[in-house]
């Protein structure tokens, strides 16, 4: 069995060849990695249930669909992007030929997530493999099952002289960042994040960090309640509450408060019956770990439960559960909660609700449920996150023409579409320049004059709207 560094060696070598730079290269490999997904679907599942009784409709969609129609956007539009893209130029570069050409950046480190543990591995690899890069996959240890089988498939349906598989836990992860890699894209946690980004700083690896934090509904002003519960406890509930931009808190009036929670109740029964332990539809919490921290929390929380607060340990269940009269110093509020519990906290004006926002770290969604545009816009233009759906949750994520990552905690960087493909290219400005005006060139050459100084301020400034002001060259 091959050592971490004889693996990085092999797919350093075999990018060195240069056979991951052709488009047709890339074109065969993302249609293997489609080929993976339509022959192997039940598999798929089966692995998504064992690690989290992850339901097959929310199966399909976030771990299977949302990475096909990745697939078939970048295939659909790889060689457009590969195009050197030209820029424009001033009367001192005027014959050059001006333009920024994207190159693979060597062998880059994608680390997975537990939580959608297919979805967070293979979009990112699919930007990586679009670039003409080589990549190590290391999967969550935490989702066995899922583990296992992209060990299994990876090697069967990708170039294995190109990528790998690494498997392992905390340690096999530590050693690995020992390593020198061109890129490093984790997601995850804030304080694994910390971690990877000293073991990069040693190297001056570049890093995305795709990570969560407390994303705040702020419902407000007129709309449709009962949409608007069914859409919040869709979005919040969805993977049994374990997604980074699930819906952390909502902040509304006492008054919606009032009005929205029947509906909240009525949305949870009609999506999940009476009980939903014996709902197919309801996910589990991913180990036993993870729901005591989860249970730990609701106790200590001083707010009132108003819906759900069961928990089963024995099947790691905890039920939909809806908490009120939560403050902000609250054991509720102290950090990202991933998992089925929502707290409502109330404000008495719009722009208390946008402080409230404004005076933590930036989420990695926010959602701004209202009829009034009004309202919309100012919580868009008040508010950073690092990204923004109005009157629904998690939809915006779907899209792969919007690039999805965070801002300041949240995360660094973005990828989904060309977002992923730019993510994992390196940028290279190039001029390409002849013999010719070389009695024009003089100009910057010592002696140096006043008289040749200004004739090249006046070459070298842009004379005309689109034209780029560029160095004395």
């Amino acid at each position: 069995m091959e050592s971490q560094k004889q693996v990085l060696e092999r797919l350093r070598g075999a990018f060195r060849s240069g056979v991951t730079r052709p488009v047709q290269f890339r074109l065969t490999q993302l249609k293997a990695m489609m080929s993976l997904f339509e022959d192997n679907e039940k598999l798929i599942l089966e692995a998504m249930h064992k690690d989290l009784a992850k339901p097959k409709f929310e199966a399909v969609l976030s771990e299977i669909e949302l990475v096909v129609n990745d697939i078939c956007c970048t295939i659909s539009n790889l060689q457009t992007w590969m195009q050197d893209s030209y820029v424009g130029t001033n009367l001192a570069t005027k014959l050059d030929d001006c333009f920024v050409r994207r190159e693979p950046l060597g062998v880059v480190l994608i680390i997975g997530a537990w939580n959608y543990p297919l979805q967070l591995i293979m979009s990112p690899l699919i930007g990586a493999i679009a670039a003409g890069n080589c990549a190590i996959l290391k999967p969550s240890e935490i989702s066995q099952a899922t583990e296992k089988l992209l060990a299994e498939l990876i090697p069967k349906y990708l170039s294995q002289k190109c990528y790998a598989v690494i498997c392992g836990g905390a340690e096999e992860t530590k050693t690995l960042l020992e390593n020198r890699f061109d890129h490093i894209f984790y997601t995850g946690s804030q304080s694994v994040a910390r971690c990877i980004l000293q073991a990069a700083a040693v190297h001056l690896t570049p890093v995305t960090l795709e990570l969560g934090g407390k994303c705040p509904c702020l419902i407000y002003g007129r709309l449709d309640m009962k949409a608007a519960a069914k859409r919040l406890v869709w979005a919040k509930f969805f993977n049994a509450g374990q997604s980074c931009v699930a819906p952390d808190y909502v902040l509304c009036t006492a008054e919606t408060r009032e009005m929205l929670l029947p509906f909240i109740k009525e949305a949870l029964e009609s999506f999940y019956g009476s009980e939903p332990q014996q709902s197919p539809d309801m996910g589990r919490i991913v180990t036993d770990r993870h729901w005591n921290r989860l249970v730990e929390m609701l106790k200590k929380s001083e707010g009132k439960v108003v819906i759900g607060g069961e928990s089963v340990k024995e099947a790691k269940y905890i039920a939909p559960t809806v908490v009120v009269d939560v403050t902000e110093s609250d054991a509720l509020m102290q950090e990202e909660i991933f998992g089925p519990i929502l707290p409502i906290l109330t404000i008495k004006s719009l722009d208390e609700g946008i402080n409230f926002m404004n005076e933590r770290e930036k989420p990695l969604a926010l959602y701004a449920f209202s009829d009034e545009s009004q309202v919309i816009a100012t919580v868009l233009e008040r508010t950073s996150s690092g990204g923004f759906c109005s009157n629904d949750g998690i939809a915006h994520m779907t899209l792969p023409g919007l690039p999805f990552g965070g801002v300041g905690a949240s995360g660094m960087g973005n990828y989904h579409g060309r977002w992923s493909f730019e993510t994992f290219s390196h940028k290279r400005g190039c001029m390409l320049r002849g013999w010719g005006l070389e009695r024009v060139n003089v100009l910057r050459y010592p002696p140096y004059t006043e008289s040749n100084l200004s004739w090249l301020r006046w070459a070298t400034t842009a004379k005309t709207k689109g034209w780029a002001s560029c160095s004395l060259m």
